[in-house]
């Protein structure tokens, strides 16, 4: 097969393009200078020859898009709606990657894959626009894969700024009261190519950790593998730590639309962690 990656230059990107050709897959990596997912001649050109298109552009700054929302509804809901039509035109199959910032954050168990949308933030309305269009556009070519808390060697994440801010200021306070599921770019990628070579059904799946913690307590065992004391980090509640755009206090996603289609999720997230870890750690 033939794939086009389209915001190969940022974290989750840089990793599909990676795992895509390390798995023998013919990979044409798009940076932003290279296709505007926002420009229909640009995205139908870009498209055109290729079977598999993955959608890892989005405008990702969450609380700039609280007075930016246009601009982000723009670049997370235009872009996938014209690379969609562009699918379709050139017998395409789309992968659109979203997030847990689509669900409002106050379940009690994980969100299944068909739970309805009600996003709480500027950036998540946005989210919600490029599925919405994906669906529209595309009904029976496209995949939807939400992820969350993600991290990666490829970008600035949370696991390397919290070692940074321990080691150079020997405390760091981080909220205790939003749960969710630390998941690794890596094991991302490794998800959507299991996907596609599963034929999956056109729908929604979630490509998150198994388990759940605490920013928290992913925030400790950082510190404990970054060689520090866990009592360097400090429980905190979110009216501390207050910031622009609303944080969803439960992430939890559920997997069973994954293991419907013979996917197997992705292993709990303390074990993930310690296979990416060395990597983001070093040094």
């Amino acid at each position: 097969m033939r794939w086009l990656v389209t915001g190969a230059e940022g974290l989750l990107g840089t990793d599909l393009v990676a795992s895509l050709r390390v798995a023998g897959e013919d990979v044409l990596a798009a940076t932003r200078s290279d296709v505007d997912i926002t420009d229909r001649d640009s995205v139908s050109e870009a498209v055109r020859g290729h079977d598999v298109v993955v959608n890892a552009a989005a405008w990702t700054a969450v609380d700039d898009a609280e007075t930016h929302e246009e601009a982000a509804a723009v670049v997370n809901g235009t872009g996938p709606r014209l690379l969609a039509r562009a699918a379709r035109q050139h017998g395409a199959r789309l992968v659109q990657v979203s997030t847990d910032y689509v669900f409002d954050g106050t379940a009690t168990e994980p969100y299944d894959e068909q739970t309805p949308l009600r996003p709480m933030s500027a950036y998540g309305r946005t989210k919600m626009l490029g599925e919405v269009a994906v669906r529209e556009e595309l009904p029976e070519a496209h995949l939807v894969v939400r992820t969350a808390w993600l991290y990666g060697a490829n970008g600035p994440c949370f696991p390397t700024t919290i070692a940074r801010l321990a080691r150079e200021r020997g405390r760091v306070d981080v909220v205790s009261d939003q749960v969710g599921q630390p998941t690794w770019s890596s094991d991302v990628a490794d998800v959507v190519l299991r996907l596609v070579r599963a034929d999956a059904p056109s729908g929604t799946y979630h490509a998150t950790s198994s388990g759940q913690a605490s920013w928290f307590d992913f925030a400790r065992a950082v510190v404990v593998d970054a060689g520090l004391e866990p009592t360097v980090v400090q429980p905190t509640s979110s009216a501390e730590f207050v910031r622009a755009a609303p944080r969803p206090s439960y992430s939890v996603l559920g997997h069973e639309a994954l293991r419907r289609c013979g996917v197997e999720p992705i292993g709990d997230w303390k074990d993930r962690w310690a296979q990416a870890a060395p990597a983001l750690l070093r040094g």
